[in-house]
């Protein structure tokens, strides 16, 4: 491995704005795995979202809370020192590095890298030509370039690369707008495979996480709306349960779903459990998916009917941890294995097919998935893609 301990990556992210188990593995798989590559990583949010979620009143110092929180996450993975938050939601103040040391980092960078497009580009960050962005949710963006919306124009040109998780962007059938000004270059979610390895079984149910009614983010293209709410699609599955013997658990946001909702899931054979009973615990979160059959989960409607080729970074990490996942067609199969320990699904039919094929041989198909994450979600193998399409070559 070519180590190239004096270049400096920043990624600039939003756990506090989402401070959930979730959002934070994503973060931490990219630190790492730039770490494991030969860098100095470093952590900075300057994003300007207030961080609600540590708020339980308006008098609450949600900067305080919202440091606090990043400085444990960073300490246990070895980022004590390469930290920042940026209070800018309040009163500009500067948490772990300061605001002088802050500033020779942008300087010394090789690479600023603005995950999920979640934070403004800001003059100290744009300097130089060394500005990523990457897009962990495609479909709202491009549908923007579209319609020629100027601010989407505006907060993209300071970037120098663009990369998307859509991975099926600009293929045959996928019917995202293509940009004519912005080449989006396909990427995934890095794994740290060493976290997620685990051979005991002690769930016999398919789960998934998340949320299930989230009233935002509709968008209209070509005079159609295509919704972010994932139980659009699961209700197109709704007695999947009554089909099969086999267990099907739902851990959902107890705030995403309403008592019809539950009264509907539960009469149709779901089980269902408050995620936000492990979600705030990296550690739970991780139990939770390495004590399941596997996954079975749905993709949103804009990913589905529009074949972006997204895939969940949730799901990777089932995948890492040997654990089988079914989950709805995206275009995703054009670039991953299915077949064995991955299945892609469009119909009922297909749902069924997947999980008796996992019923039959689980053993194959374990070893399948965690073969999958090993050959295409590797962290190092990831990032030194990213990279290199920047010209940033390593050998891993």
């Amino acid at each position: 491995m070519n180590y190239q301990k004096q270049k400096k990556i920043v990624l600039l992210g939003m756990m506090t704005k989402m401070p959930v188990a979730g959002v934070v593995w994503q973060t931490v798989h990219y630190l790492l795995g730039f770490k494991r590559l030969g860098f100095d990583a470093y952590y900075v949010e300057t994003h300007g979202r207030t961080p609600s979620m540590f708020m339980e009143s308006r008098e609450d110092n949600s900067s305080l809370k919202a440091a606090s929180f990043i400085s444990r996450v960073m300490s246990r993975f070895g980022f004590s020192d390469r930290w920042a938050f940026r209070a800018l939601h309040h009163d500009d103040r500067h948490f772990g590095m300061s605001e002088q040391k802050l500033l020779e980092l942008y300087d010394s960078a090789e690479l600023i890298i603005n995950l999920h497009g979640g934070t403004m580009p800001r003059t100290e960050f744009c300097n130089g030509g060394r500005l990523i962005y990457v897009e962990t949710d495609p479909v709202q963006l491009q549908i923007e370039l579209y319609d020629n919306i100027q601010e989407s124009f505006d907060f993209l040109e300071p970037h120098c690369a663009f990369f998307t998780f859509g991975e099926n962007y600009a293929n045959p059938d996928c019917k995202l707008p293509v940009s004519d000004k912005f080449e989006f270059k396909p990427t995934r979610q890095p794994v740290v495979l060493d976290f997620w390895e685990s051979t005991a079984l002690s769930g016999n149910a398919l789960t998934t996480i998340g949320n299930w009614s989230q009233s935002w983010r509709e968008v209209v293209f070509k005079g159609e709306t295509y919704h972010w709410s994932k139980h659009h699609e699961f209700m197109k599955f709704i007695d999947l349960p009554k089909r099969t013997i086999q267990p099907l658990e739902l851990a959902m946001s107890s705030s995403s779903y309403g008592e019809n909702d539950r009264k509907l899931l539960e009469e149709n054979g779901w089980g269902l459990r408050d995620s936000l009973e492990f979600s705030s615990d990296i550690d739970a979160y991780r139990e939770y998916i390495q004590q399941s059959y596997g996954e079975f989960t749905v993709a949103k409607d804009q990913n589905v009917r529009l074949k972006s080729g997204w895939f969940s970074d949730r799901s990777a990490t089932y995948l890492a941890s040997g654990r089988p996942v079914i989950t709805q067609e995206t275009g995703f199969s054009n670039i991953l294995p299915t077949g064995e320990g991955l299945f892609g699904f469009s119909v009922m039919e297909e749902i069924l097919d997947a999980i008796q094929s996992v019923k039959n041989d689980y053993e194959r198909h374990s070893k399948a998935a965690y073969e999958i994450a090993r050959e295409y979600f590797k962290a190092e193998e990831v990032l030194s893609r990213l990279l290199a399409e920047v010209g940033l070559g390593v050998n891993v």
